[in-house]
């Protein structure tokens, strides 16, 4: 062992490691065991098919969007994908390379008043350098999730550092670290999967995991693992979740000018081209009277077209991106959307995170008598179990899970969520790619994940189109659904 790994190992079993998926006390669950303190890693004997990390390496691609997307107040024109590669072995010498592909997506998981979308996307960009090195200089074996568990909290550390050297108006959030993480943890599960010949999804039992579920979520989950939440193949299908942002066209009058770039152009367009069953509809949340009127407005056009398709079944899910003032409001809305046209409520499947993401500075916005109407699924707080028990409490009933938080902590929360009887749904940052793959992938393998949002086909196809002609199932949907039968794949089933 390095002198340099020798000195963070000391430093670990002097000072402890900070939490990885708490950072409080829990109400229900005492400490898990991955929460205490660094030589824990290290009491059980290594096995054999356990992975050390050898390489790591990564880049990135720009890409225009088609069109503004909107969301959240803002529009977002662009984006900064990472993909990163890492070359991995196991005790027994057989070796591996990873790949994990993921948008930085900083107007999401960076948002701030104060500083600029290019100050922002730069930290992340410092953050990513600083993430790189110390994933490569981590030289014990273990298997991805206790390698992510384990390194987490210098992501953290690295995190604090990087917004004091660069003197950033506002410090780098935790789920801009799960972020920026993402990819790199993509890519070890990627490698994992690949060394033992495997989709990635098979590597998550007794067999390949030394730990039960208890080390990382608490004595609730003593003798359970990871594959017991998990479908052993990929469901045959999902469908497909079409964005509405802010500013897209529902119909023709909606266009100031045409592209003429031989894709839709308008939310009708668009339900006759992929076959549309399932609408996300992005919401201002501060605006009462637009809202309602954006969701009439799309559910009289999805109601006519529909009706062309003789379709009788469709759905929608609303997206207030935490811009409610409060819970007033949206029971308010729900209450007036419900007069205005029935048949449109019924058709909502759930509300995504409708308040501020920091719950708890803003304990008083429980959502008990909003989750009565439909599931009130926690995304931008879901940063860790701690905020997901927290957001039990406070009345959320379901849990939008994300590949751009981390593959590690995506199967953990799914099985959390599982075990709570919470709603489960999958959605994306935008992701193009190897990164709709992984998050397609993800969906398909969480029991009671019937559709899953894939969004980049509508605002960057050009990072879409390399990947059409080897996974049509997934980049070329005409029905409304996505063909999820083939993504078992070795590792994550993207790169070969």
């Amino acid at each position: 062992m390095s002198a340099k790994n020798q000195r963070r190992l000391q430093k670990r079993n002097l000072l402890g490691r900070r939490e990885f998926l708490c950072t409080a006390p829990l109400a229900s669950l005492s400490a898990p065991l991955a929460f205490r303190r660094w030589n824990t890693f290290h009491t059980l004997t290594t096995k054999p098919i356990e992975m050390r990390i050898d390489d790591v390496s990564y880049d990135y691609e720009e890409f225009r969007y088609r069109t503004p997307y909107k969301f959240a107040g803002k529009e977002v024109d662009r984006a900064t994908i990472l993909n990163v590669r890492c070359v991995a072995h196991l005790t027994n010498g057989r070796s591996a390379h990873g790949f994990g592909s993921m948008p930085m997506g900083n107007v999401w998981s960076f948002p701030s008043q104060r500083m600029s979308y290019d100050k922002t996307l730069g930290a992340m960009k410092a953050l990513a350098e600083r993430v790189r090195n110390i994933t490569a200089d981590f030289k014990e074996t273990g298997h991805p999730i206790d390698i992510n568990v384990a390194l987490e909290p210098d992501y953290l550390k690295a995190a604090d550092e990087v917004s004091r050297r660069l003197q950033l108006e506002e410090p780098i959030p935790k789920l801009c670290v799960l972020v920026t993480a993402s990819a790199f943890d993509a890519a070890l599960h990627d490698a994992f999967g690949k060394v033992h010949g495997l989709s990635s999804y098979g590597t998550y039992g007794s067999d390949f995991m030394t730990r039960d579920l208890s080390h990382y979520l608490g004595p609730e989950f003593k003798g359970e693992h990871l594959d017991q939440y998990l479908l052993k193949e990929p469901g045959a299908r999902l469908a497909l979740y079409h964005s509405v942002g802010a500013s897209d066209a529902i119909e023709d009058a909606d266009l100031g000018k045409w592209m003429d770039d031989g894709l839709p152009e308008t939310l009708s367009g668009w339900i006759r081209y992929n076959g549309l069953t399932h609408i996300k509809i992005k919401l201002a949340g501060d605006d009462l009277a637009w809202d309602l009127d954006r969701v009439v407005r799309i559910d009289h056009t999805a109601s006519e077209v529909q009706a062309e398709r003789r379709v009788r079944t469709w759905a929608y899910s609303l997206d207030f991106n935490e811009r409610c003032p409060n819970v007033g409001y949206l029971l308010e809305f729900l209450r007036r959307l419900k007069e205005k046209t029935p048949r449109g409520f019924e058709r909502i499947r759930y509300i995504e995170q409708p308040t501020a993401r920091d719950l708890e500075k803003h304990r008083e916005n429980t959502m008990h008598e909003a989750a009565k109407l439909r599931p009130v699924v926690i995304d931008e707080s879901l940063t860790g179990l701690d905020r997901l028990i927290l957001a039990r409490e406070l009345g959320y009933t379901g849990v939008a899970l994300k590949a751009c938080k981390g593959q590690s902590q995506a199967l953990l929360m799914a099985a959390a969520a599982q075990k709570y009887k919470m709603f489960r749904c999958v959605q994306d940052l935008t992701c193009p790619g190897a990164s709709l793959l992984h998050s397609v992938g993800l969906a398909a393998r969480v029991p009671g994940v019937t559709a899953v949002e894939a969004n980049a086909r509508q605002y960057m196809p050009i990072a879409n189109k390399p990947w059409e002609q080897k996974f049509p199932g997934i980049f070329l949907v005409k029905d409304g659904m996505m063909r999820t039968a083939d993504l078992n794949g070795p590792g994550l089933g993207a790169v070969t």
